[in-house]
């Protein structure tokens, strides 16, 4: 008895001392912090779903500002823009990577995508995938765009018909099915209607694929701070039934294109073209270097050189599955909250539901990509949502080498040195709600983005997707997808709130995005 006694105490003691190391390395450099719980560390209230991460964010921000612990693991949570600057620009090599969720042999589907790869390889990806995502590509993904609208501007006007005049909608289930299509036909080539076949294949195995859950949230996290032990529980975000849905639909579209000699303007062309080393930054139409919008992030020297890399099926189909995951989710999450908006505000609605008729008018009732960039009210609103609801929430680096910070605040008496493997991140929810960068941020205003306001505007405090060579790289895609799908909504409906809509924004914490806790519910009537 005294012996088990004498071990336990041993073991507690060790335990004590492991965790006092473990979370004493802020402190040692004069770092305020919030208290931890051990293995936990800051992330306890998230993971029991007391606190969302946009809370646990702005918590830091608005405290400390400068570090969090993920489980075992510190975490820089970088306020200064110039450094952030210095970060993600000058110094982009010391903080070249994201952090890896889980291991390729186990789920290669998210460990071999663009998002997730490291290095040079990450490079070469970059550089592959680069001239996929210009303007002169998404151009020709437009028309698809405006069928997917149509299809569900139609679905929607017969239940308008069929009730008393108005429906009321979950908007984010309305945009969710848009987007869902949107991927469907750009990226695989696929005609879905998820407004008429509501419980659609392709639909079914997209929620399962993007919808992020508690048990996802605790797999990414502890995949980060345990890696070793996901390893051995070969533990994978997609469900087998997922993972082989994606490989199955694009290694036969694939070998059905090939074997019809089939071309068809789309990600699955691309990807083909790409392994085939034949896609190219060549512009011939003028539009290469054409802006979507005010938040268009420009692309790097990076992702133009020219690469002769060899890529396996495999790989292909990760990058798909990325730009469906990327495109279902996010794109409908500033959509929903679009909607939101313009339903509270229906002076704003009423005036880029004018910009859109005659936009509409002047070009024949046809939507193009050259209409859709030319209307300035649109690109205001939507560079305003992004900057108020942005769909990702912060922006998260790996430091390679260990790298001087320097000292923390004014108190403390050394430089702060970042170890190799340590992880920074950027809140861009912060930086976009804080006063210092956008005056009266909690309000929807579409006039900080005219032409007389927006050179007022910090360009680095402003990073819907994201900054510097790691920038998202669909974002031209995503800002004329959000476009295409208010054109087609305001130009036919009415938007106001119902009887359901929840004006309270309390983000939901099942979810690990934006969600609003009781769903985006808002009422829709046909246009006079």
């Amino acid at each position: 008895m005294i012996i088990i006694l004498i071990w336990s105490a041993v073991l507690v003691a060790v335990f004590v001392l492991f965790f006092r190391q473990k979370y004493s390395r802020f402190s040692e450099y004069g770092v305020k912090h919030m208290k931890v719980v051990p293995l936990f560390g800051n992330m306890l209230r998230i993971v029991l779903r007391k606190e969302h991460l946009a809370e646990n964010l702005n918590n830091i921000y608005t405290s400390f500002s400068e570090e969090r612990y993920e489980f075992l693991r510190p975490t820089i949570v970088i306020r200064d823009l110039d450094l952030i600057k210095k970060i993600t620009v000058k110094d982009f090599e010391n903080f070249l990577d994201h952090r890896g969720f889980t291991d390729e042999k186990v789920d290669p589907l998210f460990a071999r995508n663009l998002f997730s790869l490291k290095g040079q390889e990450w490079k070469d990806m970059r550089s592959t995938l680069s001239p996929a995502f210009t303007s002169s590509k998404i151009k020709l993904m437009v028309p698809f765009m405006d069928e997917v609208g149509e299809k569900m501007i139609r679905a929607l006007q017969k239940k308008i018909k069929d009730s008393d005049g108005y429906i009321d909608i979950d908007s984010k289930d309305l945009t969710s099915r848009y987007t869902n299509d949107v991927i469907a036909s750009c990226a695989f080539g696929l005609k879905v209607d998820s407004y008429t076949d509501e419980n659609n294949q392709f639909y079914e195995m997209g929620k399962a694929a993007v919808f992020v859950k508690l048990r996802q949230i605790i797999l990414i996290f502890a995949s980060s701070a345990f890696p070793f032990l996901i390893k051995i529980l070969k533990q994978s975000i997609f469900t087998p039934e997922v993972k082989n849905f994606f490989i199955d639909l694009v290694q036969n579209t694939m070998k059905d294109r090939e074997a019809r000699n089939i071309t068809r303007p789309d990600l699955i062309h691309l990807l083909m073209e790409a392994k085939k080393g034949n896609l190219s930054h060549d512009d011939k139409d003028g539009t290469e270097n054409e802006n979507v919008g005010y938040a268009t992030v420009e692309e790097s020297s990076i992702g133009k050189k020219t690469v002769t890399r060899t890529w396996s099926d495999v790989d292909l189909i990760a990058q798909a599955v990325l730009f469906f995951i990327a495109g279902f989710e996010s794109v409908s999450i500033a959509a929903s909250f679009a909607l939101f908006e313009l339903a509270r505000h229906p002076d704003i609605q009423e005036r880029l539901a004018r910009e859109i008729k005659e936009q509409n008018v002047k070009n024949g009732g046809k939507v193009d990509f050259s209409s859709l960039q030319s209307m300035k009210y649109l690109d205001m609103v939507i560079s305003e949502i992004i900057r108020l609801w942005p769909p990702g929430l912060s922006m998260e680096r790996i430091c390679t080498k260990d790298y001087n910070l320097g000292k923390p605040n004014s108190k403390a008496e050394k430089d702060f040195i970042i170890r190799k493997g340590e992880v920074v991140w950027m809140p861009i929810w912060c930086f976009h709600r804080d006063p210092n960068y956008f005056p009266n941020p909690e309000k929807f205003d579409p006039e900080r983005f005219s032409d007389d306001n927006k050179h007022e505007i910090n360009q680095m405090a402003y990073m819907p997707f994201g900054f510097g060579p790691r920038n998202c790289i669909g974002s031209r895609f995503a800002l004329c997808e959000l476009k295409a799908l208010l054109y087609q909504i305001l130009l036919h409906l009415e938007v106001s709130p119902s009887s359901k809509t929840v004006f309270a924004t309390e983000f939901d914490t099942d979810f690990f995005n934006p969600r609003l806790k009781g769903g985006h519910w808002l009422r829709f009537k046909s246009r006079n």
